[in-house]
């Protein structure tokens, strides 16, 4: 095999509104992203089948031989020895659907399969609370798979760990007077990673680069904090994919926030409804409500949204992508794309003010709002009404 080309699947449309500015690939669970983790496991570079309005930014590259596989499917040593053992033309399926196939494209696109195998079982991501459920198992995954046989920068004497599990500390990181409690999982911190004083971390826990934690935060695993993120107050079992803030005091749990997203001091998400009962979180697949069988989610916020000081929203809140939420009481708990306001009322957004905001909030990361990231949002505008 000579490289990765990951296809979408059924389960893309169960994952929105997270994949509506990425392939299924791109999700982040533990420490790495889905391709990352196989990528790093497989030693080979990846490219993507995924719907034409990504296609610019995420393009495919073809090549003779290539390892199509489903953009959710987590590795695992048992479904790696499977796809290891694929000849040319072979296929591999669970329950009825393809998860991996060995050869061209044109054989790719017309099932054109010499064999076709079955597995039992596999381990994949299906919705997108998903994430922060299988986020304490693939954390520890990757803190293996990153870590192994390589040593840790030494944390100063001002820190407090705690447990036998252990902390892994990349070059530049910097941490002080900080509380680490390790007896649930490691605590992987980034490269570049700044955690402030009078932090308490309870693993499992990762910091991606240049990620800063601010003074006095309390931070309850699985949690991972994506690169280049601030985060700050109360977090338990939250994912932040990466470029977000969430700065200052205010709870957050059972949480999965995208890229390019800002939750405003004293925001609070309630995770846990006040009856107990079981919780149900829009589908964008039925277009409804669905039972999830949980008793814990919180706030499922897409690329570019926002939300004011003091905003609060309800147990398993779905937020589109580029909205602004704010106001006072509760905002519904499903939000369309580019829709502004809040317990008074929305409207949508004006999709130029948008661009000149989020390019200026990009710049401040020296990162490019590009044309392509204009179109992909104008398809988006378009779409979720």
């Amino acid at each position: 095999m000579n490289n990765i080309v990951f296809f979408e699947g059924a389960c893309r449309s169960d994952l929105l509104p997270l994949t509506f500015t990425r392939p299924v690939a791109e999700i982040r669970v533990g420490i790495l992203t889905i391709r990352e983790k196989w990528e790093i496991r497989l030693n080979l570079n990846a490219s993507y089948l995924t719907e034409d309005y990504l296609s610019l930014k995420y393009p495919f590259i073809e090549k003779n031989e290539s390892l199509f596989l489903s953009g959710n499917l987590l590795p695992e040593d048992k479904i790696i020895q499977s796809i290891q053992s694929l000849q040319n033309g072979d296929a591999l399926f669970f329950d009825g659907n393809l998860i991996a196939f060995l050869g061209s494209y044109e054989n790719y696109r017309y099932q054109n399969f010499t064999s076709r195998r079955i597995i039992e079982t596999v381990n994949r991501i299906e919705n997108t609370y998903d994430i922060f459920l299988k986020n304490g198992e693939e954390l520890c995954a990757d803190f293996e798979l990153i870590t192994h046989s390589r040593e840790t920068q030494p944390l100063s004497f001002t820190n407090r760990v705690i447990g036998t599990n252990p902390v892994f500390v990349e070059e530049g990181a910097f941490v002080e007077c900080t509380t680490i409690n390790t007896q649930k999982g490691p605590v992987y911190i980034g490269k570049d990673v700044e955690i402030m004083e009078g932090t308490n971390i309870r693993g499992p826990f990762a910091a991606c680069e240049h990620a800063t934690v601010n003074m006095g935060s309390k931070i309850y695993g699985p949690t991972t904090i994506g690169p280049h993120c601030k985060v700050g107050g109360e977090l338990n079992n939250v994912v932040m994919f990466g470029y977000s803030n969430k700065a200052h005091d205010g709870f957050l749990g059972n949480a999965v926030i995208g890229e390019w997203c800002n939750i405003g001091a004293g925001t609070e998400a309630s995770n846990l409804k006040n009856d107990y009962s079981e919780i149900k979180l829009w589908n964008y697949a039925t277009r409804r409500f669905a039972r999830t069988g949980l008793q814990f989610c919180g706030l499922i916020m897409g690329d570019y949204s926002k939300a004011g000081i003091n905003t609060m929203f309800n147990t398993a809140t779905v937020v589109g992508v580029g909205c602004n939420i704010y106001g006072t009481g509760f905002p519904r708990n499903f939000v369309h794309s580019f829709i502004e306001g809040g317990n008074s009322g929305f409207e949508e957004v004006n999709l130029k003010k948008f661009y000149i905001t989020t390019e200026k909030m990009m710049a401040r990361r020296k990162k490019e709002f590009t044309e392509r990231d204009k179109d992909i949002c104008q398809y988006i505008f378009e779409l979720d009404k």
